[in-house]
């Protein structure tokens, strides 16, 4: 019997990673068509909530625990979120900063860069808003004994309470990971490989306590819903002035826009630039 055998690369080089995103990858995305684009980034923003959602779960009644592990337990399951992302080909907002690539490459144009990140953004907002609602109707946003409620308004309150400066460094930081856990995932062929990749990356952005623009498109309005259950409010011990910041206009002024700024500075600056210069630049 005649022994077949079948060699395999599952791991690419770093340049053959960065050629790919810049050339093949982000111009495909760049390109997809508006529907398409659109439903997919709805879908990437549903993912990014439920791994949301699973990591206040899994750290509720976590007291007898030090703040570190209960941060690295969070880590571990919001990192499946990325997975379900990576692996449906969904489009998210803080991946696609890394088509910049292609913008640096001159394989795609500037207005087709900025159609693509806001048509993305908008559908993650979607996704994830549909995932924070229905959360919130079935009454998981705040079980058990309301402790996931109270854990839930605090991560929400102390969101919207970091000055502009805090949330875009930490924005910085969050995205600088993310896009390395989406570089690293794309240096394999395999399943496994793409899981781990994403794995390690990710669960040190969320236990150190980074921000991500999506991820907080369901924490704060996960948190803005609950805040509107006195039961959880009164039991919360959470100050009435540092609630007092946690509405919609709170959110997008004292969050969301120097979070995304930041995810934006930390993607381009720290792997985009510093990975084109190293492995593309002398191409030319």
């Amino acid at each position: 019997m005649t022994q077949q055998i079948i060699e395999s690369k599952d791991c690419a080089t770093p340049s053959e990673v960065a050629s790919a995103l810049a050339k093949k990858i982000m111009p495909q995305k760049a390109h997809y068509g508006l529907l398409k684009m659109f439903l997919l980034a709805i879908a990437a923003g549903a993912f990014v909530a439920f791994g949301a959602h699973s990591c206040l779960s899994v750290m509720t009644g976590t007291i007898g625990l030090s703040w570190g592990i209960a941060k690295l337990i969070g880590g571990i399951v919001f990192s499946t979120g990325l997975m379900m992302v990576v692996l449906t080909g969904a489009e998210l907002f803080t991946g696609n900063v890394l088509m910049t690539f292609s913008l640096f490459e001159k394989k795609i144009s500037f207005l087709e860069l900025i159609k693509s990140w806001s048509v993305v953004y908008f559908g993650n907002f979607i996704g994830a808003i549909v995932i924070a609602t229905l959360v919130f109707l079935t009454g998981a946003s705040h079980n058990c004994h309301n402790e996931l409620g109270i854990l839930t308004l605090s991560t929400a309150t102390s969101k919207v309470n970091l000055t502009f400066f805090q949330a875009f460094t930490s924005g910085i930081l969050c995205n600088w990971l993310v896009c390395l856990a989406v570089w690293m995932a794309a240096c394999s062929e395999r399943i496994i490989g793409k899981i781990f990749a994403i794995f390690f990356p990710i669960m040190i952005f969320v236990a150190s306590g980074y921000e991500h623009c999506v991820a907080n498109m369901f924490f704060v309005p996960e948190g803005i819903m609950t805040k509107s259950l006195p039961e959880v409010v009164s039991i919360s011990n959470i100050a009435p002035d540092a609630l007092a910041n946690l509405t919609w206009g709170g959110f997008v002024v004292k969050n969301l826009i120097p979070a995304t700024l930041g995810n934006i500075v930390g993607a381009v600056l720290f792997v985009v630039l510093l990975f084109w210069m190293a492995y593309l630049k002398d191409e030319k």
